[in-house]
């Protein structure tokens, strides 16, 4: 049997969109946090923004990512060759 098992094409995909998922949110997160504070200084009731919702984005980003990676991974893993070249 020759190349990659469905499982093993799955994980490879998700690990690589983790890595950018991650490393965006390490980027945008600050940058985030910066801007959202700067904005909610400028209400009358000032308000501080803590790193609870910076995080729960992120992490839902990563999920969502996942989910869809994974679910577009097996469903391409799953098909049938023949069926993509019949039309060729």
């Amino acid at each position: 049997m020759l190349g990659a098992s469905a499982p093993q094409v799955v994980v490879l995909l998700c690990k690589e969109f983790s890595v950018l998922v991650v490393l965006a949110s390490v980027l945008a997160c600050p940058a985030a946090y910066l801007i959202m504070s700067d904005w909610l200084q400028t209400f009358a009731y000032k308000t501080d923004i803590g790193m609870l919702p910076l995080l729960t984005a992120a992490a839902t980003a990563l999920i969502v990512a996942l989910i869809t990676v994974s679910y577009h991974a097996i469903r391409a893993a799953m098909a049938n060759p023949v069926k993509s070249l019949q039309y060729e």
